[in-house]
């Protein structure tokens, strides 16, 4: 059972992995070299101990104690109580769902086995901003992707507004970096992939006829700005648009991931 300790000073040592959270770049340094991450919220909290991610600790207001007392008497790991106003002064921010929790990170797993058994897969090149990160994890769990395979340079799925808008999906949904951005859409064609890029090329076909008869399919999605790079773009077997009307020629990526999820949930085989 987690042991309660309460503190009422701002400075203690203790809430170190607590401090700075509206920091990006600070809490992306310190996330990385101390192998944790935060979950925001009761049900994020939850699901992620659900997913078997072992607490560093917890963080949060007395009234927030007997919603999370499962989680807390399965842990160990102390629960530093305090009140909402000294977790705004640590956090940066009003935490008006009133529980945070750090984690250990666990190792990644490998592409290949992310891919095991996989037939439908979003691979994300670029995407840097953390919202559309974790909105592209919800879409891939509510619309029962296998997996999500990510560019080095994407955003982190594991950083707390990723996981805070993805509800929780980044614990469901199998998901890994790519060690080699170069040959990576080459990888999954030789594992038995169709990949299909999202993309204005002009030999884009529409995405209903793009994933038409597909038994497993890789989605290829693009970074916020200039999409795909050209080196995705074409090494991609298909390319593929969402069509659009009034002169607008794209959605948010995390959108369009939205749309064709559903599309190519919906394909016929």
């Amino acid at each position: 059972m987690a042991h309660l300790v309460e503190i009422d000073d701002a400075d203690d040592p203790r809430l170190a992995d607590y401090r700075d959270l509206r920091d990006v770049q600070l809490r992306t340094s310190l996330e990385a070299a101390e192998g944790l991450f935060l979950a925001e919220g009761e049900k994020v909290v939850r699901r992620a101990a659900a997913a078997g991610y072992a607490a560093r600790s917890f963080l949060m207001a007395p009234r927030w104690l007997a919603g999370l007392a499962e989680v807390l008497d399965a842990s160990d790991a102390p629960c530093y109580v305090v009140s909402e106003a000294l977790a705004e002064q640590v956090t940066g921010f009003h935490v008006h769902r009133g529980a945070l929790a750090s984690l250990h990170r666990r190792p990644l797993p490998t592409p290949e086995e992310v891919l095991a058994g996989a037939s439908s897969v979003l691979v994300l090149e670029d995407i840097v901003d953390h919202t559309n990160v974790g909105a592209i994890l919800r879409c891939a769990a509510a619309l029962g992707f296998d997996a999500v395979l990510l560019a080095p340079r994407c955003a982190d799925p594991l950083y707390r507004r990723s996981i805070k808008v993805a509800m929780g999906a980044v614990f469901s949904v199998p998901w890994t970096r790519l060690p080699d951005w170069y040959d990576a859409l080459p990888m999954l064609d030789a594992a038995g992939f169709t990949t299909v890029a999202l993309t204005l090329a002009d030999d884009s076909t529409e995405i209903e006829t793009a994933v038409a008869g597909l038994d497993k399919v890789a989605l290829v999605l693009g970074s916020e700005g200039h999409g795909l790079s050209e080196r995705w773009e074409r090494s991609a077997a298909r390319r593929a648009i969402i069509p659009m009307h009034a002169g607008v020629d794209s959605l948010n990526v995390a959108a369009a991931t939205a749309v064709a999820c559903y599309v190519t949930a919906r394909r016929s085989r």
